[in-house]
């Protein structure tokens, strides 16, 4: 009679109890990146890289660190005043253009949602404008 019962409870919950499925492993999602990044790298290299970027110390340059590369080397060789009046019109300017891009993104993304609209604005802000 307790077979019988333990049969019966191990079924429904069979039945009731949602499988687990390997879904959403945030881990396996930043060893695939990394495994992109890490390109022809092989060796200790390849070991170093790995740890660094698996541990999150590899950090991706965000848009305003962009914006400050592209207009360094833009800036050249101005000094001074010239400098500083060059370097805060261009990154007005490429703010300008990152908002105007993000905007087209943000209206051709209408009706996506989660990693779908991801994935799409992830591709559309890379894009060239």
């Amino acid at each position: 009679m307790k077979q019988q019962w333990v049969l019966l409870i191990a079924a429904a919950c069979a039945f009731a109890c949602p499988p687990v499925l390997a879904a959403d492993n945030p881990q396996q999602d930043r060893m695939t990146a990394c495994n992109a990044q890490a390109g022809e790298r092989k060796g200790d290299e390849r070991k170093a890289f790995m740890s660094k970027c698996l541990s999150g110390h590899q950090k991706s340059s965000n848009a305003q660190q962009e914006r400050m590369k592209t207009c360094n080397a833009k800036a050249g060789e101005k000094k001074g005043d010239e400098r500083k009046a060059f370097m805060k019109e261009c990154l007005s300017a490429e703010k300008k253009a990152y908002d105007g891009k993000m905007s087209a993104c943000n209206t051709k993304s209408k009706g996506m949602t989660g990693d779908e609209r991801k994935k799409f604005m992830s591709e559309c802000m890379k894009a060239p404008a």
